[in-house]
């Protein structure tokens, strides 16, 4: 191919989902990804990039519609890239990732899939998240539409290669583009007053002309909004400033305040840093309680677990489907004959959720968590829900899970183990081995990890039931749920 030669190819019929929230394309044996297309579309497509064993394509025309497509309800659907599969009917959705299970550990982990059950869909498709942030910039996200439409109108002035693109919004960051923010009026994913508060905050700061954070320049004084909600009503809000200035973040904390009596905890954060992470930095209530209450229930419906979560705290994002997620979990632990006399490990347990929600049902509940203000969150979340056998750790899993460790401890009948996308580390799956608890329960972000974990493994373990869950519908993630059992 000749540089920057343009390929076309008419005609081509999309056969799947691919990586990436991406469809898939074949093409003389070449596979080619293509966003926002649908299984079953026959489309126009630019070839946007061409690698020697795939390509990346764009649609330039839809010729023919698939039976699979719907009617995407969000006005910043194609722009934010956040659910790039609105436009696919859900059912369709959940056969992808499910077929993305079965793919990963049959092909990475060459695993036997012959348990696996039918993938457990959410309930709610929309509105179903408890937190949302949103980041201020000087610079507003522009569309190539957009743009040229406004250079017909204004040609360029000024110094070469100004886009003019200097708006104030407030909303998204733009895929790949650091310094850029996508304004959102409408996002779907949260319940209101969510879309209230954002929009009410950003009108306020341009009526007031605060300064937005220019994320190029490390100016300006509005860099984010944290928005965080629970079952139990509890609304949370959390603004991110780049400095002390209490004369222009007291009246607008003041106004949010006035403005939505539904929030229960009202804070700020000062960011001086180049960076936006806050988890090193204080915070500061400035109205009502430092955190806000989770309830997880029984399966009659009546609260059970109550868990404070304060601004930095974690807690799974769709909590409905977490619950689903921790009752798999459950019940896969504890299909062993008298689990109330044995003790489980909670690998990677974070704020003590999954070991929570299962400590009741054994002798002893170790949990080890890497980050440290996460175990002091479990143990509090321990402490005020009665749970007295459950204890956590703090450490890197690598070194902390060892056989000193495990001496002091009391040996695992069961482990649960829920690592971040990575997977596990090599000198876990080997202590797992040396370990040989009966059974391993694992549960997973990306199957892809898991399966290659689980095949280290099943030199010593055999796969029985596999649970895939739709924590995040119209994105390609999937939790799946493994059940390992110990040979004999």
């Amino acid at each position: 191919m000749k540089k920057r030669q343009e390929i076309i190819l008419r005609d081509v019929t999309i056969t799947g989902a691919g990586s990436e929230g991406n469809a898939v394309a074949r093409i003389d044996g070449m596979v080619v990804f293509v966003p926002y297309a649908a299984p079953g579309d026959v489309v126009d497509l630019r070839i946007v990039r061409k690698k020697k064993s795939f390509a990346e394509g764009r649609i330039i025309e839809l010729k023919q519609a698939s039976p699979l497509r719907v009617e995407p309800p969000c006005p910043h659907f194609g722009i934010c890239g956040g659910c790039r599969w609105q436009h696919l009917d859900y059912k369709a959705q959940l056969d992808a990732k499910q077929q993305q299970v079965v793919d990963n550990l049959q092909r990475i982990g060459h695993l036997d899939t012959k348990l696996l059950r039918p993938i457990c869909g959410s309930d709610k498709i929309y509105r179903y998240r408890n937190k949302l942030e949103f980041t201020f910039s000087t610079r507003r996200w522009r569309s190539m539409e957009e743009l040229q439409a406004r250079d017909e109108e204004q040609p360029l002035q000024g110094r070469e290669g100004s886009r003019g693109d200097e708006c104030p919004c407030l909303g998204f960051h733009a895929p790949q583009v650091f310094d850029k923010v996508i304004p959102i009026e409408q996002c779907l994913l949260q319940e209101e007053p969510s879309n209230a508060i954002r929009n009410f905050v950003r009108d306020y700061a341009l009526q007031h002309q605060l300064p937005f954070y220019d994320l190029r320049n490390h100016t300006g004084l509005l860099r984010n909004i944290v928005i965080r909600s629970t079952s139990t009503g509890q609304w949370m809000v959390i603004l991110i400033v780049a400095e002390e200035r209490d004369d222009l973040v007291f009246p607008l904390l003041d106004a949010i305040a006035a403005n939505f009596k539904q929030i229960t905890s009202l804070q700020y954060i000062v960011n001086s840093k180049l960076n936006d992470s806050y988890a090193d930095l204080p915070v500061t209530t400035y109205r009502g309680a430092d955190h806000i209450e989770e309830c997880m229930h029984k399966d009659d419906g009546t609260p059970d677990l109550h868990f404070n979560l304060a601004a930095k705290s974690f807690y799974q994002t769709n909590p409905e489907q977490a619950q689903r997620l921790y009752s798999y979990v459950q019940e896969f632990a504890t299909d062993v004959e008298a689990p109330q006399q044995k003790t489980l490990y909670d690998l990677y347990t974070g704020t003590g959720t999954i070991a929570l929600f299962l400590a009741r049902g054994f002798k002893k509940v170790v949990g080890i968590e890497y980050v440290e203000q996460a175990v002091a969150d479990a143990r509090i979340n321990a402490m005020q829900n009665g749970i007295d056998n459950a204890t956590f750790y703090a450490g890197d899993m690598a070194k902390v899970l060892t056989e000193e460790f495990i001496a002091a401890n009391g040996r695992p009948d069961i482990v649960v183990t829920d690592p971040p996308r990575a997977g596990m580390h090599e000198r876990v799956v080997e202590q797992l081995l040396a370990t040989r608890p009966m059974k391993i329960v694992y549960v997973s972000c990306n199957s892809a990890t898991q399966a290659r974990d689980i095949a280290l493994l099943s030199t010593a373990y055999t796969v029985g039931r596999i649970q895939p869950v739709d924590m995040f519908p119209h994105t390609h993630h999937v939790e799946n749920i493994v059940e390992l059992w110990l040979r004999d």
